[in-house]
């Protein structure tokens, strides 16, 4: 790769699961890399993968008064962030009566909040250069739902919302934004990175443990493959017209076409209601 084809990426909580596949593929194909990590060891083992194309950067997403200058200290030291990618995120699984409103508060520090103040600490930059891409990992849960996951889903639909917005307004500004959605994929999202509350309401047994055992069992053996998922962000990336909601995997595909399906049968079936509410 030419140097001047060379981008900057800037990508969130590149330890494990996609941030680390992301980073591997970019530092592959010949690009540099800054990745947030939170604590030191992680800092030596990213910057191992490629000696001065690798730049570990140690951040909290949720520490949000540190966003800003480690932003700055970014474009200060290693040059223009031409890719943002917000990946840094975790699932919480729990029905909603059971689960603890703190622990939906941290959901979305996480999965919103951090992808929100990460984006806007590099708004200024890219908007100055009239170039940029903001990629925000979502989840085909920010499109479908099922029962257990109401913090998780809530917080994906929330970011796929606000990127499909902030696509509309810097549009003008040659930056581009694209929302994610993966399916499932052999991450740690569904083992060790899920935080899972515990079971209290016996009648919710017989909706819901059925539900966390086969997730359960299902983690590892995901049909999505997190390098294949990296080949397409570089694809996502290389192409001059990107789309601003992009599926990944075929579970994704067949489940959102499903929900768009069901939900134009709904608008459809209660059309006379729905028009009945305007004056005259």
């Amino acid at each position: 790769m030419n140097s001047k084809d060379s981008k900057l990426f800037l990508i969130t909580g590149v330890s494990s699961g996609f941030g680390r596949a992301f980073a591997e593929a970019a530092l592959a194909a010949g690009h540099r890399v800054a990745g947030t990590v939170r604590n030191a060891s992680g800092q030596e083992q990213f910057e191992a993968m490629a000696p001065g194309r690798a730049k570990a950067i140690l951040l909290d997403v949720t520490d949000f008064a540190a966003i800003e200058p480690a932003v700055a200290g970014v474009e200060a030291d290693l040059g223009p962030i031409d890719v943002l990618i917000n990946n840094a995120g975790y699932g919480h699984e729990g029905t909603l009566e059971e689960s603890p409103l703190d622990e939906m508060r941290r959901q979305f520090d996480v999965n919103v909040f951090g992808a929100v103040a990460m984006t806007k600490a590099v708004l200024p930059f890219m908007r100055r250069r009239r170039a940029g891409h903001v990629i925000n990992i979502t989840s085909m849960g920010g499109f479908i739902t099922m029962p257990g996951i109401a913090y998780y889903c809530g917080s994906k639909f929330a970011l796929e919302g606000i990127s499909e917005v902030l696509a509309k307004e810097v549009k003008d500004f040659g930056i581009k934004v694209t929302a994610v959605a993966p399916g499932s994929f052999r991450t740690d999202w569904a083992g060790r990175s899920m935080v899972r509350t515990g079971r209290r309401i016996a009648d919710y047994d017989a909706l819901f443990d059925p539900i966390r055992k086969a997730r359960e069992e299902k983690s590892g053996n995901q049909a999505g493959d997190p390098s294949k998922a990296a080949a397409a962000i570089l694809a996502l990336v290389a192409s001059d017209e990107p789309p601003v909601h992009l599926l990944l995997g075929t579970d994704a595909l067949n489940l959102v076409r499903g929900k768009i399906a069901a939900l134009s049968e709904e608008i459809t079936a209660w059309e006379n209601l729905t028009r009945s509410t305007d004056f005259g």
